[in-house]
């Protein structure tokens, strides 16, 4: 079952034991909060068996030569990176936003990277471990989600200077089975209805942090694990019928109360080997760096979902003709097409690492992911511009529906004579659902710092960037040196970061 189906996905959820704290109570998969998510994850089953989709939602698994799902491969080349984007962006288009099961897909393919090279390094056996994994997870077509943010305490100090040491996930006791672990993690998207959940740092950790440096993968149902749950959901729906209606998602404080993680689910132990506690901020930014080019494709494609709409909002109040609704409509056009750009050229410069994996460039993944988080809120702003306050003041979907006042509404509600008044009512519910359901702001916030916050990617990008060697075209022109250099960015990844460990070392 390399390719598996959605009814096995949610059959496997309905036999997890209940650990998903939400609204006062402890409940199980089968509650119909969590049916937004589920519906979002059952794109990724259901196109994978469609003939329009499959092309991009399959792949050869590299270690069986299997078709599997694309959301448990591993990247082989640099084709598998350009395919990764295009199914993130069609997916999304259907979903009108993230399709959240790349977490887990860009956890798989970073750890991929870091327990080779770790071992390489080290002589530990992670990466065996990991292929273990891997292959349980590409042969049942297994849902994972990657938990990496750590509540943080104090910004101020490290993770061995909190005043309490559980502010960031560590190892408390490592046992000859397997490790304790400690903390939790926050900002958790989609634990309560994935199989697994993938842990990885958040941070570079320094010597006395040696506790943190720690990486493993567990069933969401896990002894010890709670899921303290906040349902992202659209505005409920009797008479018209949409797709977006549909989506939803629930994100979590993922609590890991003195969990026993046994040892071949265990990725990297900073506290029985202190060797691998450099790694901690290697494997945080690999998965990050995946998780960004991943939004090279989700966001150019929220982005079209935000063009189409206002395109179709400006049409029905008759104003699309009007030149500055294709000046507006053109900026949000304009952004997807570059951020998209950006996932394509870093794809095209990707480095293989030594595990086979093709990563790619660190600098233009980030500047994508950077101009895409800086504009959601601008894009959000020309939507609502183009379709004005009744977005935020529609009566109530049954009131359309009602005997006293709905055909009145229905007249009222008219704009544009061509269009029906009843399409007329689809659009802007599905605006409102947009943008106005608690769902909807949620997202606009997650567009602006999912997969880090802009500040991050200028931090990614600027650690990486040789501005000495940029300087030498201004050296040049201003007459300072005789010779302009032939300058051609070098293209990096995070592998980059090993030098600094390197260093660190001594």
């Amino acid at each position: 079952m390399p390719v598996g189906t959605y009814e096995q996905y949610y059959n496997r959820l309905l036999k997890m034991k209940p650990n998903i704290y939400v609204g006062g109570e402890i409940v199980d998969r089968s509650d119909p909060r969590l049916a937004g998510g589920i519906y979002v994850m059952r794109q990724t089953f259901d196109c994978a068996h469609d003939d329009r989709y499959k092309e991009f939602c399959t792949a050869t698994s590299h270690l069986t030569g299997e078709t599997i799902n694309r959301f448990t491969h591993v990247h082989q080349t640099r084709e598998d990176l350009f395919n990764k984007q295009k199914m993130t962006k069609l997916l999304s288009h259907r979903v009108g936003g993230c399709i959240q099961r790349c977490m887990g897909s860009d956890a798989i393919n970073a750890l991929s990277v870091v327990t080779y090279e770790m071992d390489d390094a080290l002589g530990t056996d992670y990466n065996k471990r990991f292929l273990k994994f891997l292959a349980y997870v590409q042969e049942n077509d297994i849902v994972a989600n990657c938990a990496q943010t750590d509540v943080k305490g104090d910004r101020m100090k490290r993770p061995s200077e909190q005043e309490d040491p559980d502010m960031y996930l560590r190892i408390v006791e490592t046992r000859p089975d397997g490790i304790i672990v400690r903390g939790a993690k926050s900002c958790n998207s989609a634990a309560p209805y994935v199989d697994e959940i993938i842990v990885t740092p958040t941070r570079f950790m320094g010597p006395d942090d040696k506790d943190y440096a720690v990486s493993f993968a567990i069933p969401a149902d896990w002894e010890g694990v709670k899921i303290a749950a906040l349902p992202g959901v659209r505005h409920h729906r009797e008479y018209i019928d949409a797709p977006i209606a549909h989506v939803g998602d629930m994100e979590s404080l993922t609590i890991f109360d003195d969990v026993f993680i046994p040892n071949d689910r265990v990725f990297m132990n900073g506290n029985a080997d202190p060797r691998q506690t450099p790694y901690a901020g290697f494997l945080a930014l690999m998965f990050a760096h995946f998780h960004r080019h991943s939004y090279t494709g989700c966001k150019p494609a929220t982005s079209e979902v935000i063009a189409s709409q206002a395109a179709l909002v400006a049409e029905y109040n008759g104003i699309e003709k009007q030149p500055h609704v294709k000046g507006k409509l053109a900026h949000i056009i304009g952004l997807a097409e570059l951020v998209y750009a950006a996932g394509i050229a870093s794809a095209v410069k990707a480095e293989k690492s030594p595990s086979g994996t093709f990563i790619p460039d660190e600098i233009l993944t980030n500047a994508g992911r950077k101009l895409a988080g800086e504009e959601i809120y601008n894009e959000n702003k020309i939507l609502a511009d183009l379709a004005g306050g009744l977005i935020a003041t529609l009566p109530l979907e049954k009131e359309f529906y009602s005997e006293g006042v709905g055909e009145l509404l229905h007249k009222y509600v008219k704009r544009n004579p061509k269009i029906s008044s009843e399409n007329i009512h689809r659009c802007f519910r599905m605006i409102e659902d947009q943008m106005i359901s608690e769902f909807g702001g949620a997202m606009i916030v997650a567009g602006l710092h999912g997969g880090g916050s802009p500040q991050m990617e200028e931090v990614a990008m600027m650690s990486r960037y040789d501005l000495e060697e940029l300087k030498g075209i201004a050296k040049y022109l201003a007459g300072i040196e005789k010779d302009i250099p032939i300058y051609d960015r070098k293209y990096v990844t995070p592998r980059k970061i090993l030098e600094k460990f390197k260093k660190y070392d001594k």
